[in-house]
């Protein structure tokens, strides 16, 4: 099943959508081996053939250095093809990772994502936690500076990137979507997943291949069966890597709900 509903939003998100990561940074990563970034001409073919794919769905944020610029340089031309989701309340800048959750610094960071993206509307917004997410969520300024954005139209759906299950529970009452990991080798969310379901929140997954150390050809199927997942997030530079990954993602059905 190629394209499932993000929830209740009304859109249709590939099975696959692409993590941006790698194209934009490559200080202080999590992965066991250091990559170049790519260049320019090498970073257009590879967006522009992410779309050709068929994967209708691209995944940055402002930690990912020069990801969200890339991603306006080289897409913008093509923005009515793909639905666009970033982050606000974490930067990297100078090899530091910083978290501000502040109304003045999370209304600028979306000012800066619409510019570096080169669009009017950004389509998915989620916070960036940094594992805190009961302060995040109670005491800082972060649902209500997405929720004012939102009504203004300047971003179509908000929500939450969790890194605990209990950050990702507390947001289902007012999140469009959730991002959450879940794969063979961590299946906490997996209760969470019918939850989202039953409220119409969508869920983007992280980390299904629990990075880089399941097989794809395993991993990917695992997380798609699951009837609440709206979609399995996959970055890479290897362009026949994620023909393959994409592949697997178009001939994986969705299990029926139990």
């Amino acid at each position: 099943m190629q394209y499932r509903p993000l929830g209740n939003t009304g859109f249709s998100v590939s099975a696959l959508g692409f993590g941006a990561f790698k194209i934009g940074r490559n200080e202080q990563i999590k992965y066991s081996q250091s990559y170049d970034l790519p260049d320019n001409q090498t970073t257009d073919r590879l967006l522009n053939s992410v779309l050709d794919l068929g994967i209708n769905h691209i995944d940055t944020a402002p930690a990912y250095g020069i990801s969200e610029e890339r991603i306006g340089q080289f897409l913008s031309h093509r923005r009515n093809e793909f639905l666009l989701s970033t982050k606000i309340g974490e930067t990297f800048e100078n090899g530091v990772s910083t978290y501000d959750f502040s109304r003045m610094s999370l209304q600028s960071s979306l000012e800066r994502s619409l510019s570096r993206l080169r669009t009017d509307v950004l389509d998915v917004v989620l916070i960036h936690s940094n594992n805190c997410e009961a302060e995040i969520l109670n005491q800082s300024d972060a649902i209500e500076t997405l929720q004012a954005a939102k009504q203004a139209g300047s971003i179509r759906w908000i929500g939450l990137s969790a890194k605990t299950l209990s950050g990702a529970k507390a947001a289902l009452d007012w999140a469009d979507v959730l991002m959450v990991e879940y794969h063979l080798q961590d299946r906490s969310h997996e209760a969470l997943l019918v939850q989202a379901a039953q409220k119409g929140v969508g869920v983007f997954v992280k980390k299904g291949l629990a990075s880089g150390q399941l097989s794809p050809a395993e991993a990917i199927p695992f997380v798609l069966r699951n009837p609440g997942v709206s979609n399995l997030v996959v970055g890479g530079l290897n362009l026949k890597h994620l023909q393959s990954n994409w592949q697997t993602a178009c001939d994986t059905s969705i299990a029926p709900a139990a």
